[in-house]
């Protein structure tokens, strides 16, 4: 799979108490004054104690080199006046398809929920906007707050171990090891709709209407969601949910037109194949329709990025449950 550009400008997002923004040079002096506490270092495993300034303004040069060159992305995270109050970020692991998250805030700003809505924030854009399936944290076995954190988030946990805090050498302490998967975090907060009419052991069933576009080169157009939408990162055919009293076909009409900007008739759709999926908490319907004409150019209309993809490369694109089984019916027909 292709890497992703992560463009500045979708790094600064408000977190409720916290905002994040690329870590920056200017940001040394800052940095060394609220990490150089052993309250901090001694829960850090490449943190000394004490922690020199020379140190500080090094991490953040590497810290800076790493985003441009797509290794790893720190954050400064920042209090409501601006102020820089703690620091996040994940690294990648472009071999397993992996990113380790890190993350400290100031003594003076605990307990406050900063780290909290730092860490969720960060997960939400990590999956939407880098190649990963996973983010994995590694936590001394004695942080009861950070392990309470990660937990609250959605992570779980993987296994034990030992390893090395520079800050105590010598010592070789216990950790836990926890992760976290795009699909984990992205269940977590679907919202599942009101059951009708069904038995109180059922689970409510979802309408969703999705169209297979394919352009005069027999490829498929699939549209990525954006971040701060359920399952984001994720690619998928494009389509929605059916409002009440509308047939699949109008609903694909209206979708097309809100999200890509193309007039498409209820005639120039022909019904292909359906994904019945239950998730954990609805049981999601999804008839496969597929269109070779339409009026307009698709344009991403609802801040979606958009590919056309040939159907031998369907594959390559991360796509929810529910999609999956659909592609290789696509590929055998195209």
């Amino acid at each position: 799979m292709r890497g992703f550009c992560v463009p500045d400008s979708a790094t600064r997002e408000t977190v409720g108490t916290a905002v994040l923004r690329p870590l920056q040079q200017e940001d040394a002096a800052r940095f060394h004054q609220l990490i150089n506490d052993w309250d901090i270092c001694r829960r850090l495993p490449e943190a000394p104690f004490p922690y020199p300034l020379e140190t500080a303004e090094a991490w953040v040069a590497a810290a800076v080199a790493d985003r441009a060159a797509g290794r790893a992305h720190e954050f400064a995270i920042l209090d409501a006046d601006g102020s820089m109050i703690g620091s996040a970020g994940l690294r990648l692991d472009a071999a397993r398809g992996s990113a380790a998250l890190g993350y400290w805030i100031g003594r003076r700003f605990w307990r406050r929920g900063h780290a909290g809505a730092a860490v969720a924030e960060l997960l939400h854009w990590g999956f939407a906007e880098l190649p990963i399936a996973t983010i994995e944290a590694t936590v001394a076995a004695d942080n009861a707050a950070s392990i309470a954190l990660l937990e609250r988030a959605g992570f779980s946990p993987t296994g034990r171990g030992h390893a090395k805090f520079i800050g105590q050498p010598g010592a070789s302490l216990p950790v836990m090891r926890y992760a976290i998967t795009r699909e984990a975090l992205a269940l977590r907060h679907l919202a599942a709709p009101e059951p009708v009419a069904a038995p109180a052991a059922a689970k409510p069933l979802v309408l969703v209407a999705a169209c297979a576009l394919v352009d005069i080169e027999g490829r498929i157009l699939l549209a990525r969601r954006p971040p701060g939408k359920k399952m984001a990162g994720l690619w998928e055919f494009p389509g929605g949910k059916l409002a009440p009293g509308e047939t699949p076909e109008r609903a694909l009409v209206r979708e097309m037109e809100e999200e890509l900007g193309i007039l498409l008739r209820e005639e120039d759709v022909a019904p292909f194949a359906f994904a019945s999926h239950a998730y954990d908490q609805f049981h999601l319907l999804m008839p496969l329709y597929l269109a070779r004409r339409w009026s307009g150019t698709p344009e991403p209309r609802e801040g979606q990025a958009l590919a056309w993809v040939p159907p031998d490369r369907l594959d390559e694109y991360p796509m929810p449950p529910a999609d999956r089984p659909l592609l290789p019916l696509l590929r055998d027909f195209l």
